[in-house]
């Protein structure tokens, strides 16, 4: 077990200048609630952060701290971790998914008794608020497509990685499957391979290090022309199983549906296990986790069942089609393009909307008629709604599956709350 056995938490030494920030911030959040502008925790971040800029990093001090990036899952791998850390001390962390320093600030901000901070990090910001929180492990996931108009290309997101993680302290837990995530670690001191899966491989056929064309033979990967390969990895998901370093598997048992998240819970034994924290152990409380932000949560509206899923970019339409019911199981997509989604929405293209041939589908969002002329195109039968109570009201019987990007999702959650 690691040491500071009795936390001193976040906020139990701050210096006074800190000390008023996080007052301020705490305040600033509590109006935006009371306006009704949502949970406050990103002004109340900005505001703190204006008043200190240094503030993060006073937080961070006393805590042992865990950062999670990647494009798809580092919401719920964060909140598994979170879970499992649990059995070894309390824990902060940012669970809503304000994973920018404004939102990860207000998060440590209220972890006054905290032993450890789990913070979900935008993979933009990863290699900022690593230097600012000093974090004992970082779990890298995957690196694909998202948000071109905002991020970096994948490749260049790697590089920002590998130089900026480079002589780090930290264990960096990595998907060894993943060629730009390994490329990205392999920098660095200490790190931990697991064998995590990677589903979407479009973006992952050109070698990182020198640019040649990947090979990639089953589970594995390497380059021909510059001889970088997949790791051996310490950790694997076989099946519903995690096998530790020693070969000992251990069974999976989550509430939360697909593959992706057996992959999740994997990579979060293995960052449990660098604070000790036994897989078995970990394993069973992750099981205690339903939703994740509302994602997968199933609902009540307009006398039917709803199960609410978000989908943000290709790779995370491909692992959500994987959990929908089969056909004719009714479904209904909702687009939005606002800053918090990304403007460019050509990724709608690389979308394998074919696999919903067969489901009624009903579309809708601030882009529903650029997601109708894709689904024209993949030969999807369609119809175009307003709202979801629309959709409700037309569908033929069956479990509703609503899948969404970032703000059509939330806009879906408040529909459903009524």
């Amino acid at each position: 077990m690691p040491a500071n056995p009795e936390p001193a938490g976040p906020s139990a030494t701050l210096p006074p200048r800190a000390k008023l920030a996080v007052t301020a911030g705490k305040v600033a959040a509590a109006v935006s609630r009371t306006a009704g502008r949502g949970s406050g925790s990103v002004i109340g971040g900005k505001v703190a952060l204006r008043l200190d800029p240094d503030l993060l990093r006073s937080l961070a001090e006393n805590l042992d701290v865990v950062l999670v990036s990647a494009t798809n899952g580092k919401t719920t791998t964060t909140r598994l971790i979170a879970e499992a850390l649990k059995a070894a001390g309390p824990v902060v962390s940012n669970a809503l998914g304000a994973n920018m320093p404004a939102g990860i600030t207000s998060a440590l901000a209220d972890g006054s008794d905290a032993r450890f901070g789990v913070i979900e990090v935008d993979e933009k910001y990863l290699v900022g608020v690593a230097k600012d929180t000093a974090p004992k492990a970082i779990a890298l996931l995957n690196l694909s497509r998202d948000q071109l108009d905002r991020s970096s290309e994948t490749r260049m997101l790697a590089e920002r990685w590998r130089e900026g993680l480079q002589g780090s302290e930290a264990v960096i837990i990595a998907n060894a499957d993943d060629p730009l995530v390994t490329w990205a670690a392999s920098s660095c001191r200490k790190v931990v391979w697991v064998a995590a899966g990677q589903a979407y491989r479009e973006d992952a056929w050109s070698c990182p290090s020198c640019g040649g064309v990947m090979q990639r033979p089953g589970e594995d990967w390497f380059c021909p022309s510059c001889g970088f390969r997949r790791p051996q990895p310490h950790w694997a998901l076989q099946g519903e199983h995690v096998v530790d370093p020693q070969g000992q598997g251990w069974l999976i048992q989550l509430q939360l549906p697909g593959r992706a998240n057996l992959s999740n819970a994997t990579s979060s034994a293995a960052v449990a296990a660098v604070f000790g924290v036994h897989p078995q152990i970990a394993l069973q409380r992750m099981q205690a986790v339903q939703a994740v932000a509302g994602r997968y949560e199933s609902v009540q509206f307009g006398g039917r069942e709803v199960r609410l899923l978000l989908a943000k970019n290709p790779a995370g339409w491909l692992e959500t089609f994987t959990l929908i019911d089969q056909p004719p199981a009714p479904v209904v997509l909702s687009v939005n393009a606002l800053s918090a989604d990304g403007t460019d929405t050509s990724w709608l293209w690389d979308v394998d909307y074919e696999r919903l041939v067969g489901h009624p589908v009903f579309v809708m969002g601030q882009r529903k008629l650029d997601l109708a002329v894709r689904l024209e195109v993949a030969g999807v039968h369609f119809q175009v709604v307003e709202t979801l109570a629309q959709a409700v009201a037309a569908a033929p019987p069956g479990r509703i599956e609503a899948i969404a990007n970032y703000t059509a999702f939330q806009q879906l959650r408040r529909d459903v709350r009524g």
